[in-house]
């Protein structure tokens, strides 16, 4: 084996994390944790994971419930393409796999959310397979340890790292291995602060021989983050809201909102309502591409008002509902008013 992989082994042994409730689980857990810790971090994951897998402990339990229950599972962790793609994946492998999760690498790519990576971990983590995995912490760990230089989402450099990976991997002990450049990625070898004098493969790591250690990955431009601003009404009927399920796709695909409106007069008048609402305050909220500039708006209604793919709601049931982190504070400001 590679003197890398053996370093990473012994370390990962003597200071990795041993005590995560994916570790040493089934491959649906595998799977789930893996899911859920794309662009989040553990301490978010963990209270999410715990009350998913107590709803839905295996992959028939998730595949038989309603989307809009699954997506309430998710609910403030934002990302929710893949909640949506969990569900279409476990009713995937209850029709074509009869509830067993699938072993093979090529089989896990045929799921929704999952590439390359994710199936590896899966095979390297469940299944003791020999498969490279590159996820954001990876690359990082990789464009150090190898001096690889660019950056880590352009093509070419992605096949570069892919390649080192590969070539790194050992021989035995992939499920220790794997878990290694995962807490390498996530304690040691940090974006920002990273704990050199603490790496197992110092040594030999071309960054840290160099002095590029700051320098590697190379970092992505930085561009301008676009800037959009949008408007909920939040329509108040005794002691019930008016909430509206999103598109499928989008943003907030499949989750309960406020109706999201651009001219707030004409469509009061387009739906016979009268009165002026009461603003709220507004607030921001940051997405990976672009920042929304909410202004939520509050207006009592005598006679509840109908619309297509809307229900009305107690507070209660709406803040259980699958809703999205920013219409979650908007309904937590509305039950302050009310209380």
């Amino acid at each position: 084996m590679s003197t890398f992989s053996t370093h990473l082994i012994h370390w990962q042994r003597a200071h990795g994390r041993h005590d995560l409730p994916w570790q040493g689980a089934d491959a649906y857990r595998v799977w789930l944790s893996e899911i859920m810790l794309q662009q989040t971090q553990v301490a978010t994951v963990l209270p999410y994971y715990q009350r998913f897998v107590a709803s839905f402990p295996d992959v028939s339990s998730l595949a038989a419930a309603p989307i809009d229950e699954v997506l309430a599972h998710w609910s403030g962790l934002g990302y929710y393409a893949r909640g949506r793609n969990l569900h279409r994946a476990a009713q995937h492998i209850v029709l074509h796999h009869k509830g067993e999760f699938p072993r093979e690498f090529e089989q896990l790519l045929e799921l929704s959310g999952i590439g390359r990576s994710t199936a590896a971990a899966i095979c390297a983590l469940a299944y003791h397979q020999n498969h490279a995995i590159l996820d954001g912490n990876v690359k990082r760990v990789l464009a150090r340890y190898c001096g690889i230089h660019g950056v880590t989402t352009e093509k070419l450099v992605e096949a570069q790292l892919w390649q080192a990976a590969v070539s790194l991997l050992p021989k035995r002990d992939i499920a220790a291995y794997t878990q290694a450049l995962m807490d390498m990625g996530a304690t040691l070898c940090t974006r920002s602060k990273p704990q050199c004098e603490r790496c197992p493969v110092r040594g030999e790591c071309v960054a840290n021989l160099s002095g590029q250690v700051a320098q590697l990955p190379t970092p992505r431009a930085r561009k301008a983050v676009p800037e959009k601003s949008a408007t909920f009404l939040l329509l108040h009927c005794g002691d019930q809201i008016l909430l509206e399920k999103r598109p499928s796709s989008g943003i907030w695909g499949g989750l309960w909102c406020p109706p999201q409106i651009e001219h707030v007069s004409a469509w009061l008048q387009q739906h016979d309502l009268s009165g002026q609402p009461s603003p709220l305050p507004p607030f921001s909220h940051t997405f990976t591409h672009f920042k929304l500039h909410l202004t939520p708006l509050l207006l009592e209604v005598s006679e509840p008002l109908n619309l297509p793919e809307s229900q009305w709601m107690s507070l209660h049931d709406a803040l259980n509902a699958a809703i999205p982190t920013p219409v979650r504070k908007i309904l937590l400001a509305c039950r302050a008013i009310s209380s």
